[in-house]
Order: structure tokens, then sequence, then C-alpha cells
């Protein structure tokens, strides 16, 4: 495994919901705790307490660590289900809400069966996400426009972690349900002017040192 960051499996579904998220949690090493994060940490908390178990021939895997160098990326997942006669696996990923017109839970469970391919040196097809909210299992197949997107968005967290700089503030009616909503103040910093004025007077300034040589 080479020195190269590794970027973890949760990253991918921060980057899609707001690439200013990803910077604040994964660079700058924020977080804030809201009544929806905390939802989130109990429901983890009840799956990745189980032990390994066998029923009808499906071995039950929980709180599964990778980390592969090909592709750059390290994680938990929830649950790896094994057919025991095929050897095929399946990843699971459980998540509180409800099924999301966005890709940003589907591309983390990609990345995570991604990250089975080269571990396992085998296809891994398909993967599953569990609701709280609805009680319903979502059968994802890993197809290529999924894959190539998935592959996309490591790419861009992979520059986004590289270059070290957090994206501008914008609001957008999502950010009322980030926990760093509060800490990223998107409505006060996307209206600030500040640094365009601070731009403004240095621009100023050369102009006049410039008249100063003439």
């Amino acid at each position: 495994m080479n020195d190269q960051r590794l970027i973890p499996l949760s990253a991918l579904q921060h980057y899609v919901f707001c690439p200013r998220q990803c910077a604040l949690i994964h660079n700058e090493q924020v977080w804030a705790e809201n009544f929806l994060t905390a939802q989130g940490q109990l429901l983890h908390q009840r799956v990745d307490g189980g032990e390994p178990e066998t029923r009808k021939g499906i071995l039950y895997e929980r709180s599964v660590s990778v980390a592969v160098s090909k592709l750059g990326l390290t994680g938990k997942l929830d649950l790896v289900e094994r057919e025991l006669t095929t050897g095929n696996v399946v990843p699971v990923e459980y998540k509180r809400g409800k099924p999301k017109i966005e890709d940003c839970d589907r591309i983390q469970l990609c990345a995570q069966g991604l990250c089975l391919e080269e571990m396992m040196d085998r296809t891994v097809s398909h993967g599953a996400l569990w609701y709280w909210q609805t009680r319903h299992r979502e059968v994802i197949q890993f197809d290529q426009p999924l894959r190539q997107k998935t592959l996309q968005v490591i790419s861009e967290v992979r520059s986004l972690f590289d270059d070290g700089k957090t994206p501008r503030a914008k609001f957008d009616k999502k950010c009322k349900a980030c926990s760093l909503l509060d800490i990223c103040n998107p409505q006060i910093i996307s209206n600030d002017k500040t640094r365009a004025y601070v731009e403004t007077l240095f621009k100023l300034g050369e102009h006049d040192n410039e008249e100063i040589t003439k």
C-alpha cells in the first residue's frame, strides 16, 4: 500500500451531498451532531454490534473493515452477505432515512462493492440499501454508469483532499438537514463581501505602486 491518504467511504457520501461539507469534515476535521446524525449513530451501533451468523446458506458478517490501495479507499461495511455455495458477496448499507433521489447513498454502496472486488478479486454485481424510516431494502445493481460515476466521485474527492481548500458556502434547501449548518453559516458566508473588498484594496494598492514607479 502506498503513502497516499486513504479516502474514507463516508467521504464519498458527504461529497455528493455537499463538497463543502466533505471538506469541513475530512480536511478541517469539523464535526457536529444533530438529531439526524444521532439517530444514524444509534442505528449503526445496533447493526455493528452483532456477531457473524449463518442462515439458509448465507454467512452474515457485520462491521467489516476494508482498505484498498488501488482505489485508495478505507472504511467499515455495515454488513456483508456471503453465499456459501457460490462465494458471491453482497454489501449492505444501513441508512436512517428513506431512499433519496440523489446518488449519494448508491455511490457509497457501489464504492463498497469496488473495495470488495479489489480485496477478493471477484465481481460484486450488486448491493443493498436498508432504510430505517421505511423498513425497506433496496437492491442496487452496480452497472457501468454507476461504476463510472463512483470512480469520478473518488477522483474528485482525491483532488479535494490533495488541494486542501474548502469550497465556498452556497445555501441550498438541503442545508437545513446538515449538522454543520451553524458552523458553515452558508446564508451569511455566501453573502459576505469581505473577500471581494480585500481583493479590491490589493488591486488599488498595486495600481498606486505602479503610479509611484512611473
